[in-house]
């Protein structure tokens, strides 16, 4: 009997220390904005059946994307969701539905003393970027949400949206009191100069980014980089989201080189994620949507021709389900089929937020 209450103890405590270990010190969450199941394999097709999401992580799943008030999500709810962990109507960023302030994982790790960073091809105060930063009714707010950001001690953002810190209705500058409260601010990538507590602010354009196509070359990826190398000094770790905004534009034109184009670009920035997850051995990767664009089907495609026969169903967005990928501690907890809300509280828990 003895022995057996030993083994059983044995085992447990092996058990327990497993699960100690599958908790991550840093989470990098990157998400493909209007980025459906079937621009993924339109993408994968065209690279010849190969993505870093898709071939690098282990663990895969579906999310729910409907929003409180409509079955049909926008990227302010969808966004929320992810970012808040609850459903808040389209429109509205890191609210709830009845117009309550919600902290995201973003905030609650700022307030844990992790380093904190947000990336995005669109302007930095749009609808995605938005809900992990900002708590506004209605997401065309975006000069209230640049103030938002000068409130939140987000040790990192970069992306576009320079007219609303700098060009504002109110003649504020809010760059140059983000400059005041210790951050330093550029234009470019390589403007940035040495930042020793990761508090920098990149300001890349009046508004959104332009097409992959027009922009500088390899600016995703480069970006992930430079903020993981920044985020990362910080002991006691770090949380960022990379958002690929332009997949949406894409759908929403239905042009299928443009959509596969961001896509590529938005893998590339994946695969830089997850190259800094081997390598250190305690990042978790999550990658999804906040919902899909376009309703695109696929007709027919080859590998060996990296072709791919692609139609659309709408302008705008649709209901379907999104992918989900995860790589590093505690990956395995995000695979299935789940709501979007529950990324939020699986996060919460592994980091003890």
């Amino acid at each position: 009997m003895k022995n057996k209450i030993s083994l059983f103890l044995i085992l447990f405590l092996l058990f327990s220390s497993a699960v100690i270990a599958r908790s991550p010190k840093n989470i990098i969450i990157l998400i493909g904005d209007g980025m459906g199941i079937n621009q993924v394999q339109a993408a994968y097709t065209q690279n010849g059946g190969y993505l870093n999401m898709t071939n690098r992580c282990p663990f895969s799943g579906l999310r729910q994307t409907n929003s409180a008030n409509k079955y049909t999500t926008d990227s302010a709810a969808g966004g929320t969701a992810i970012a808040c962990g609850e459903k808040t109507n389209n429109g509205m960023v890191g609210m709830s539905a009845d117009s309550i302030p919600m902290n995201s994982i973003i905030r609650l790790a700022t307030l844990k003393g992790m380093s904190t960073g947000v990336i995005s091809t669109s302007s930095i105060t749009d609808a995605t970027p938005a809900s992990f930063v900002a708590h506004q009714p209605v997401r065309s707010m975006q000069e209230e949400i640049a103030e938002d950001f000068l409130n939140s001690d987000i040790s990192l953002f970069i992306g576009g949206g320079l007219k609303f810190f700098e060009k504002r209705k109110d003649g504020r500058n809010i760059s140059k009191e983000l400059t005041d409260k210790g951050y330093k601010m550029a234009y470019t990538l390589e403007d940035v100069q040495p930042v020793e507590n990761g508090n920098l602010g990149v300001l890349m354009a009046e508004d959104g980014l332009k097409p992959v196509k027009e922009r500088p070359t390899n600016f995703l990826p480069d970006a992930t980089q430079m903020a993981l190398d920044l985020l990362s000094k910080n002991k006691k770790g770090f949380i960022l989201m990379v958002e690929g905004s332009q997949i949406d534009w894409a759908g929403h034109n239905n042009d299928k080189e443009w959509m596969v184009n961001e896509m590529l670009d938005f893998d590339h920035a994946v695969g830089i994620a997850l190259d800094f997850a081997e390598r250190e051995g305690d990042t978790l990767v999550l990658i999804t949507a906040d919902h899909e664009t376009g309703g695109v089907t696929i007709a027919n495609g080859d590998y060996e021709k990296k072709e791919i026969t692609v139609k659309y169903n709408t302008g705008g967005h649709s209901a379907s389900p999104v992918p989900f990928f995860s790589y590093g501690p505690g990956a395995e907890l995000f695979s299935g089929f789940k709501d979007n809300t529950a990324s939020f509280h699986i996060m919460k828990k592994l980091l003890k937020l």
